[in-house]
């Protein structure tokens, strides 16, 4: 498996893999692929930490990190992780995970959040965000909206998440 920044001429096949990950996930609204689209256009998007896994030349998953606020402090918001169905549970996530942590650490983030699976991605070190001082968006289940601590010298958050308008939250 190659993981690499992701280039424009990616967009196209991102687009369908995003499209195609999501299709069937429990907690989807069928958009995530034009939420990336929207994503990279918009101020928060950071092109370092837009990433692809290919495997045999194959673009096979995505992963997308942006900045958001909490409280004054600048962190990023991991979403979506998107996996081709095909290469799902063979650890293409677990990958783009770890290497876009190991990214926003030497570009200077010292916190990551996400709303997903509270099964799977605490394997990969994240913890509920209320413990780091963040405050749980209205309506984002307590149990799903994590956090992680990527530098050991980050100061602490507190406060409330302010996504990229492009989230519409």
């Amino acid at each position: 498996m190659n993981i690499r920044t992701e280039r424009p001429d990616d967009y196209e096949a991102v687009y369908s893999l995003v499209e195609q990950a999501f299709a069937s996930a429990e907690h989807s609204d069928g958009t995530e692929q034009d939420l990336v689209a929207a994503l990279r256009k918009g101020e928060a998007f950071v092109p370092e930490l837009s990433l692809v896994a290919e495997i045999d030349g194959k673009i096979v998953g995505h992963i997308l990190f942006t900045e958001a606020k909490v409280g004054g402090d600048t962190v990023l918001v991991l979403a979506p992780l998107s996996v081709l169905p095909a290469y799902q549970r063979r650890g293409v996530g677990t990958a783009l995970i770890q290497e876009g942590h190991q990214i926003a650490r030497r570009l200077g983030y010292a916190y990551s959040l996400v709303l997903g699976s509270e099964t799977y991605y605490p394997r990969c070190g994240y913890l509920p965000a209320e413990s780091f001082g963040i405050e749980i968006p209205e309506g984002m289940p307590p149990a799903n909206f994590l956090a992680i601590r990527l530098r050991e010298d980050a100061k602490p958050v507190h406060g409330a998440v302010i996504y990229a308008k492009e989230f519409g939250i």
